[in-house]
């Protein structure tokens, strides 16, 4: 159960910020080589379905932005992105998760991508997308070294679920360097538990993702999500020029299916 998860994953994780005579830098430097490693050991599927995620959402334009009067937490982007991926022949979908607090670790809720892979031998993979991944582990007064633990995350997370734990579990460590270092404790709603939480409890795919053809301008969620996307394509157009490859060339090489442009409209998809 979700309750049973959450007091088991809240006592998992050692802590490397424990004692005073920790050199608060040079764990900042561990971990950030550690998030490093992890984000350079990939599959050959992964690196694909990388590929295929920046290609699409670079695609991306204002008019796949559709925010609703109500909360929408960038929901727009998502759903066209499942659509995407969907055309492009993934077994796609919306997922969402909802858990109860459990002691001192908060109830929430969660949405993001799932991508399931089914290997010949019958085996299948989890992967999961996550928009704006850096957004979870933002925290209060955090000391320089913090943010270029946090820098070396992907902006947009594509992966197993394994992978995911690991960066979790270092930017938890991270965070508790950071706030220590400021005298602060470390807020439930970035505890080891809460962050699985997020993507470990049980989950619902939404079924039958609709996305709206028309927007309205001056709708604030609209414009919030419209900033958000053009945030996220800054990040992956940068990580991109970084690590010197051209996604577009690469994904119709590799994959050998066209991409779909948003210049298309949404009803069409």
């Amino acid at each position: 159960m979700v309750s049973e998860f959450l007091e088991s994953s809240s006592a998992s994780a050692e802590s490397w910020c424990s004692s005073d005579n920790d050199s608060g830098f040079s764990d900042f430097a561990l971990l950030a080589d550690r998030i490093t490693l992890d984000k350079n050991s990939v599959d050959q599927y992964e690196i694909d379905l990388t590929m295929v995620v920046h290609s699409l959402i670079l695609s991306m334009t204002e008019s796949c932005c559709t925010g609703k009067p109500e909360t929408c937490n960038a929901s727009c982007i998502r759903s066209y992105l499942v659509k995407l991926l969907q055309s492009c022949g993934y077994n796609a979908d919306l997922c969402a998760t909802k858990w109860q607090g459990c002691g001192k670790i908060p109830g929430g809720e969660h949405e993001y991508i799932e991508v399931i892979s089914h290997g010949s031998d019958g085996y299948s993979e989890r992967y999961i997308i996550d928009l704006d991944f850096r957004s979870h582990f933002e925290i209060a007064r955090a000391v320089k070294s913090y943010n270029v633990v946090l820098s070396c995350l992907p902006p947009v997370y594509v992966g197993t679920v394994t992978k995911l734990k690991l960066y979790l579990q270092a930017m938890v460590e991270a965070a508790k360097c950071s706030l220590k270092q400021n005298s602060m404790p470390l807020p439930p709603w970035r505890s080891l538990a809460y962050l699985e939480a997020k993507w470990e409890s049980s989950s619902q795919r939404v079924v039958n993702v609709q996305v709206q053809s028309s927007v309205t301008p001056s709708n604030s969620c609209h414009r919030h999500c419209t900033e958000l996307l053009w945030r996220i394509k800054s990040c992956i157009g940068s990580e991109i020029k970084a690590k010197g490859f051209l996604v577009h060339k690469n994904y119709r090489k590799w994959q050998g299916f066209k991409i779909q442009s948003s210049h298309a409209s949404p009803a069409t998809l």
